[in-house]
């Protein structure tokens, strides 16, 4: 009989964890629950608009992206030389479960999680022309943002800011910051080592090609069709088109953009034209 109970007993916590793993990082009672799907998008920190070129604007990826299986996924170290490579370097790191609960707890210590945060509630600045820092967390069974104009900006709180805008921001502006330093506050061997990520995807923009005086460029061949009908219009950026490639036809472009640079003229039934390459993250699509 003590056999028979004690196999059942085995059986139901089997059960349970497998039921726990299925909806969420953790047991809610003993940390902060969270999804487990390897394309569920659990932290995000990305910054959007400001004074920057256009190109940069429609190929910037976020700063941080943490998925549900502890994939991290950050933007690498840029080569200092103009113009730089037609893809940019990004990072892959693993996080440990344990690594993962402590960021969440450390964003829902900075007021992440509970609910939005509009830039209203950060205060007004007098900064021109600079990005808006835009969080977003999924925890707890809901989807939270959190938007802040120049974020850590600011030192010192300035006049017609209270006191409550100002700690909201400097709580948000310290926790990005330790964002790019996990390895200095997270436990022990809780991060793994920087690789490539290589994207199944990317988002493409195509557009009429304008050469730069004095900075002549060889001109690589597309590879895939013909880019005068690739893709669609957009609606923001008229004049540019936009479509994915994924599968083979991203390998090799690939293959190609290695040869290439923002400024290279791709050439396609004998024209030339604009290309930027955007790789796609594992919980985007689309254009």
């Amino acid at each position: 009989m003590r056999s028979v109970l004690m196999k059942l007993a085995i059986a139901a916590i089997v059960s349970l964890a497998s039921c726990a793993n299925a909806t969420g990082g953790t047991d809610p009672s003993s940390g902060i629950d969270y999804p487990t799907d390897p394309s569920q998008l659990i932290l995000r920190l990305s910054y959007e608009g400001g004074f920057v070129p256009i190109d940069w604007t429609l190929t910037a990826l976020p700063q941080f992206s943490l998925y549900g299986d502890g994939t991290l996924i950050t933007g690498g170290a840029q080569v200092a030389i103009y113009p730089g490579p037609a893809l940019p370097p990004v990072i892959r790191r693993s996080v440990s479960p344990e690594g993962v609960q402590a960021i969440l707890e450390a964003a829902f210590a900075a007021g992440l999680g509970e609910r939005d945060i509009e830039t209203s509630e950060t205060g007004q600045l007098l900064i021109a022309d600079a990005p808006t820092a835009v969080f977003t967390l999924t925890a707890e069974g809901r989807t939270t943002t959190a938007s802040v104009y120049a974020l850590g900006e600011l030192t010192e709180r300035p006049d017609g800011m209270s006191d409550r805008e100002f700690e909201v921001r400097t709580q948000l502006a310290r926790f990005a910051e330790r964002l790019t330093n996990l390895e200095g506050w997270l436990p022990a061997g809780s991060v793994g080592p920087e690789e490539p990520f290589e994207a199944s995807s990317a988002r493409i923009f195509v557009g009429r090609y304008r050469a730069q005086e004095d900075l002549e460029q060889e001109p690589v061949t597309w590879p895939i069709g013909d880019l005068k009908t690739f893709g669609e219009p957009t609606t923001t950026f008229p004049e540019l088109r936009c479509g994915v490639v994924a599968g083979p036809d991203w390998g090799t472009l690939r293959r190609a953009a290695a040869d290439a640079n923002q400024l290279t003229p791709w050439v396609s039934a004998g024209a030339r034209r604009q290309v930027l390459l955007r790789p796609l993250l594992p919980d985007e699509s689309g254009c």
